[in-house]
């Protein structure tokens, strides 16, 4: 109870920062990142495009992939004229199908980049059912299954360029605490989705995609440590905050609830310390 307290009134922690510290002051001790290059998914809004705002201050070479290349090079756009000195290659994805997965990853290869980062960001709350293009729930497909693929296709060059480099790979998976609120047999559960409406419960989905998110960073975290990577993995719960992930719940609601929190949720900013 008294950590929770301390989290939520912004006290100061052993690292110096707190719940209230945003990206930029986390960073500020940060050396030059110009010989780092970072993937983001999911950077074309809220938490995504601050943390690609930030590293792009830091120095870093950034890759932004999207599903829509239009909202990719409007946030490069907005990026340039802050930092005009930064390096942005906006590529096109959509993680909810794995040959998109694949061609991304292959394009990108073909650029004969490093790869330092790797933010698994990107995320889907829909209100309503869909299915993916490869017969997976739209939520797991996005959330979860298009981001394992990434993160396996990647993972050898991120290796490699720790190797070369002696610095340390991070790969991070944004994920949420609401990956508690699934229970039962989740294999089952995901069978039943993908074949059947009636069973789709898009907050259990959601919770489903965000259990598997955490799932994955263990064991590869487990599997990096025994190759004696230098390459670790972490999933985050960045915090409450309002982003476009609830564009799909837009309302009465959803505006009072957020309301109603208003003075216990984070900045976008803030949330993005943590990351």
């Amino acid at each position: 109870m008294l950590e929770t307290i301390k989290y939520l009134i912004g006290a100061v922690g052993a690292s110096g920062f707190s719940s209230k510290s945003t990206a930029e002051q986390v960073t500020e001790a940060c050396p030059d990142l110009r010989s780092v290059t970072a993937i983001i998914t999911g950077a074309t809004s809220g938490i995504g495009a601050e943390t690609a705002r930030v590293l792009a201050k830091r120095g870093a070479r950034l890759v932004i992939p999207a599903r829509s290349v239009k909202a990719a090079e409007e946030t490069k756009s907005r990026i340039v004229t802050e930092f005009p000195d930064t390096e942005i290659l906006v590529m096109s994805l959509d993680l909810s199908s794995l040959n998109s997965v694949r061609s991304f990853v292959s394009q990108f290869e073909s650029l004969n980049l490093p790869l330092n980062l790797l933010i698994n960001n990107a995320g889907k709350f829909p209100n309503s059912y869909a299915i993916s293009e490869d017969g997976v729930e739209m939520t797991f497909a996005t959330n979860y299954l298009g981001h394992f693929l990434l993160t396996k296709l990647l993972l050898n060059k991120m290796i490699e360029t720790a190797k070369q480099t002696g610095y340390e790979g991070r790969i991070v998976n944004v994920s949420s605490s609401i990956h508690t609120w699934f229970s039962g047999d989740g294999i089952r559960y995901l069978e039943q989705i993908n074949t059947k409406r009636s069973y789709y419960d898009p907050t259990r989905a959601y919770a489903l995609s965000k259990l598997a998110n955490v799932l994955h960073a263990v064991e590869l975290a487990n599997r990096l440590k025994k190759m004696e990577a230098n390459v670790t993995v972490n999933c985050v719960h960045p915090g409450v905050v309002r982003t476009r992930l609830t564009r799909e719940r837009e309302g009465f609601i959803t505006d009072l609830v957020f309301f109603l929190a208003s003075k216990l949720l984070k900045s976008i900013p803030q949330v993005t310390n943590k990351l």
